[in-house]
């Protein structure tokens, strides 16, 4: 069997991780110990994120002709891969957290909703909060003038209310 026939299964399954995906993050895991590795993937599989290990050259030709082709430069050494399809933060975030407790991890750029960002832009990317706290804060700051309207029309009832049981 050529050297090709075995190469393209993989291509394969990387087209299929990267086809719909938000983001793509990609890191250099180089310096972990097997125990931060499990727990990392631990994290990331907790936040429905696909986290593996491929060659440079197998994701160069299943990211060909897609946005994540912008991987390219980041593509050098040791490489894995951090994929989601449902939130765009959620990689860059927990690898960004994780980062700080084992920092032989080092973020080397990604992929988010098309456009490409270099490892610094990722440290921003990855202070943004996941769409359901930002989601909470947008209902909270709505929230709030409707109860605080709510509350001042009750008091001015209570203050009617009692002074026509008075009369």
């Amino acid at each position: 069997m050529a050297k090709v026939e075995l190469k393209q299964p993989i291509v394969g399954e990387i087209k299929d991780l990267l086809d719909g995906a938000e983001t793509a993050v990609v890191v250099d895991y180089r310096g972990i110990t097997v125990a931060q590795d499990t727990e990392l993937r631990k994290k990331l599989r907790d936040a429905d994120v696909t986290y593996k290990v491929y060659k440079n050259t197998m994701i160069r030709f299943a990211a060909k002709g897609t946005a994540f082709e912008a991987l390219d430069p980041s593509l050098e050494g040791p490489t894995a891969i951090a994929v989601s399809k449902t939130d765009a933060t959620a990689p860059a975030r927990i690898l960004a957290e994780f980062a700080k407790t084992a920092p032989a991890l080092e973020i080397k750029g990604g992929v988010v909703e098309g456009t490409y960002y270099d490892a610094k832009a990722m440290g921003q990317i990855a202070s943004i909060p996941s769409r359901e706290i930002l989601l909470g804060k947008l209902l909270g700051s709505i929230q709030s003038p409707i109860t605080n309207f709510a509350r001042v029309l009750k008091q001015i009832a209570d203050g009617q209310g009692g002074e026509a049981v008075e009369a």
